[in-house]
């Protein structure tokens, strides 16, 4: 997944990185193909060069090179208007639940008043998919690939090609990606999830069955295996 990741990164793009995975891809990203690609951490660092893949957004590792260290509130601000702007290549999300047109939930399981399960919320993550491209990384279970969230925390394509302009979203702006352990899926022009790559050890049998709703699998070929070049630099930079 990480490998996976990193190819999303463009070299000179600029990119909304948050804790877990997309730090692992952007680390490898911007050690391999992407020298240029410019990384925003939510802690308020600005176009750092980490070395090591950091622990967190806040972990000082991530401070090398970076133009700037800015509270919180300075980010948020900055980034909203790059944002709006159309500097932002990407931005990348996860949640507890995805349906077919890439909108997530990452607020509760079950009713929102009395729910299964309460999640920490949106924070910026509904900013981000209001205003800018996103990528979405997430674990590929049946129970988090869903028909119909519980609830809709960040808006993907809405419920199709005119969904975001019929919200008031900016139509232009969505999600490109979802990233997983079984594989890549894209967006069709109906703006619908569909498998476009399946991983190395899996297949587009695997992405159905995991899948809560129907998914188009006849274009998915299998992704590039990591190149040893992948390999050694995530050996070097994943140190404690």
């Amino acid at each position: 997944m990480a490998v996976a990741i990193s190819r999303q990164i463009q070299n000179g793009g600029t990119y909304i990185i948050g804790t877990g995975l997309p730090l692992i891809g952007a680390a490898l990203a911007k050690n391999t193909h992407a020298a240029e690609a410019r990384f925003i951490f939510e802690s308020g660092i600005f176009e750092s060069e980490p070395e090591e893949v950091p622990t967190s957004v806040s972990d000082l590792r991530i401070c090398r090179k970076a133009s700037v260290l800015w509270p919180q509130y300075r980010y948020v601000g900055f980034s909203a208007l790059y944002a709006k702007r159309g500097v932002i290549t990407a931005g990348f999300l996860g949640g507890a639940q995805i349906d077919p047109y890439g909108n997530l939930n990452a607020t509760s399981i079950g009713d929102y008043r009395s729910p299964r399960t309460r999640f920490t919320g949106s924070g910026g993550a509904n900013g981000i998919a209001t205003h800018c491209d996103t990528v979405i990384v997430m674990k590929h279970e049946k129970r988090r690939f869903v028909e119909r969230l519980d609830y809709v925390t960040s808006s993907g394509w809405v419920d199709g090609e005119d969904g975001r302009a019929r919200a008031g979203l900016n139509p232009s702006k969505g999600p490109q990606a979802v990233v997983t352990d079984l594989g890549i899926m894209r967006f069709g022009a109906d703006r619908r999830m569909y498998l476009a790559e399946y991983s190395c050890g899996a297949s587009p049998s695997d992405v159905i069955a995991n899948t809560g709703f129907e998914i188009d699998v006849s274009a998915a070929v299998e992704s590039k295996p990591p190149t040893e070049e992948e390999l050694n630099v995530l050996k070097s930079i994943c140190r404690p």
